[in-house]
């Protein structure tokens, strides 16, 4: 009986030896299955890092791609608009542009070269227009008016030999045809105002009625300006006579040909941009 109790003993020890080892082998095959687990886990996540860097380096150089594009972008269109402003603004409608181009295809194309922005274009325009309303078309006209633009502001130039005799402030007859078209420009614009400057060279004059180069450059300002206003009907109020003597030569008075350039009178019509714009028709 002993015998029996001590191998039942023996037998349950034993298989509670060989029950706990195969726990531990499973036990160590787990930890090893999850050691692996993790190290693959690991790896996938470092991958998935090193692609996360990748791709952020990747949209901070998009990013950096459309800030330069947006640059320039922004760029181009403040030199578009600079090239298609006036005074700073872009009123031109389709109609007036149409105008523009049907009237930059008849202009001198040497001018037209030289024309960069729109405002350029606008400017070489209305002097086109404008020189062929007011004069005949005659070589010796084309070479006695000159016609510049500044911010809208449109200043005739014309010599002395077309408008006065030498020292005289009398009107010549070969200005009434210029007169007459410049009277019609004038009084197509109600809100247009008009500034007549006398210009000399330095010769000293004195007479009976003229006391000196002052009074001369006021007298020829004052003479077209009745002129316009009692022939030709141009309103008066819209009108400034105005003397510069011989303080505002365009040459220097070093020769005969500079002097006869420096007598001269200048017109100067200031109209709205709007007016400035019609005088392309």
């Amino acid at each position: 009986m002993k015998k029996i109790i001590l191998f039942t003993l023996a037998s349950a020890t034993l298989m509670g030896s060989c029950v706990s080892k195969k726990k531990y082998v499973e036990l160590q095959n787990d930890l090893y299955q999850t050691e692996s687990s993790l190290a693959e886990t690991n790896a996938a996540k470092e991958a998935l890092e090193s692609e996360n860097q990748i791709l952020e380096d990747k949209f901070a150089r998009i990013e950096a791609r459309v800030e330069e594009y947006n640059a320039r972008i922004n760029s181009l269109k403040d030199e578009s608009d600079s090239k298609f402003s006036i005074n700073g603004k872009t009123p031109m409608s389709n109609t007036t542009m149409d105008k523009l181009k049907a009237t930059m295809a008849k202009v001198d194309q040497e001018a037209l070269k030289n024309a960069k922005t729109l405002e350029d274009s606008v400017n070489l325009a209305v002097s086109y227009n404008l020189k062929k309303s007011i004069t005949d078309g005659s070589a010796e006209e084309n070479e006695d008016i000159q016609i510049d633009i500044d911010k809208t502001v449109v200043m005739i130039t014309v010599s002395d030999r077309l408008l006065f005799n030498t020292g005289s402030y009398n009107i010549s007859r070969n200005a009434d045809n210029l007169l007459k078209k410049l009277a019609e420009v004038i009084n197509s614009e109600p809100s247009m105002e008009v500034m007549i400057e006398g210009h000399t060279d330095p010769r000293s004059i004195s007479t009976g009625v003229l006391q000196d180069n002052w009074d001369l450059s006021v007298k020829r300002a004052t003479s077209i300006v009745r002129i316009l206003q009692t022939k030709y009907n141009v309103a008066p109020e819209k009108l400034i006579a105005a003397g510069r003597s011989s303080y505002s030569p365009l040459v220097e008075n070093d020769s005969k040909e500079n002097m006869a350039k420096n007598r001269r009178t200048r017109i100067v019509i200031i109209p709205d941009l709007d007016k400035f714009f019609a005088m392309m028709e």
